[in-house]
């Protein structure tokens, strides 16, 4: 997978971040994931190499502007750009109203179909590979955090002890890596699993919307190989982050730290902080929680 941050910035546009909206790229699929869609994301999304019609699902963690008021305008461009394959958007209540009130009074028309899922809490999507479990934050809006989980794969078939064994290549070997019981020709009884490798552990991606400081952002964040984590403000500006339901530096580091998270990228950066600043933010919050980076828009981050 690889993470790319199409906008880094809190509240409005800013000169070097533009607002929030991040695309997570399945590279094996060339599927692509967008969390948030801020004003100007099409925009952001001229200067990478992707394509809106390969975006197939978009999370919406809250309906603040600076996280959905880019959404009609890139809707109606993949309908443009010849996107045709079907579209998952999912999010708060409310979602629904604001799609399809922009997409009427526009006289916007959609080439795909369009499927709005108004979530609730708990696991909100499920395929072969991944689920997405959903909870909501303490943010002055209903807001969600996503966290991604990869399903355990399979381990490898272990070939050479199969040729040790005696057994050949051939259909065989995918009975034996699906963990069947086979008797091969000489009445020999075999156990698959016997030749099939530890199986890999999957990835762990958490995506926060906006909040405070909350155990939820800890639960869905429990040994994440990557947290991305709100940090508006520094961390002598606890009180007023806590006035505007916001994170500090140091509180999102604190619950990278608590949750036992591997590695931590905080974004969502006030407009108030120059770019001579973004140094000493990151040292902040690396204080308490080393591996620490801060997100910049078209930052990537592979896992």
């Amino acid at each position: 997978m690889e993470i790319l941050f199409l906008g880094t910035g809190a509240g409005m546009p800013a000169k070097y971040r533009n607002v929030t909206s991040i695309a997570l790229k399945h590279l094996n699929s060339g599927s692509i994931w967008l969390f948030d869609c801020g004003e100007a994301t099409q925009h952001q999304i001229l200067h990478t190499s992707i394509k809106p019609r390969k975006i197939d699902k978009i999370f919406i963690t809250h309906l603040h502007g600076d996280h959905i008021f880019g959404l009609p305008g890139l809707l109606g461009s993949r309908s443009f750009l010849g996107g045709t394959d079907p579209l998952i958007v999912f999010g708060p209540k409310g979602l629904r109203s604001f799609i399809e009130t922009s997409l009427e009074i526009s006289g916007t028309h959609l080439k795909y179909d369009l499927a709005i899922h108004e979530i609730e809490p708990g696991i909100i999507y499920e395929d072969e590979e991944f689920y997405v479990e959903a909870r909501s934050l303490d943010h002055a809006l209903l807001s969600y955090g996503f966290r991604l989980v990869e399903k355990d794969k399979l381990g490898p078939l272990l070939v050479d002890k199969l040729k040790i064994a005696g057994i050949k290549p051939g259909p065989i070997y995918k009975q034996i890596k699906n963990g069947e019981t086979l008797q091969l020709a000489d009445g020999t009884i075999i156990n698959g699993n016997d030749f099939i490798g530890p199986s890999k552990n999957g990835r762990i991606v958490t995506i926060l919307g906006d909040t405070r400081y909350c155990e939820t952002s800890v639960q869905l964040a429990e040994n994440a190989d990557l947290l991305i984590h709100e940090a508006t403000f520094r961390k002598e500006m606890e009180e007023i982050a806590f006035e505007y339901f916001h994170s500090t530096t140091v509180q999102a580091a604190t619950v990278a730290k608590s949750a036992g998270a591997k590695k931590l990228c905080i974004t969502h950066i006030s407009s108030r902080y120059e770019k001579s600043d973004w140094p000493l933010i990151e040292k902040e919050a690396k204080e308490i929680f080393p591996n620490t980076i801060i997100a910049e828009d078209f930052k990537k981050i592979t896992l």
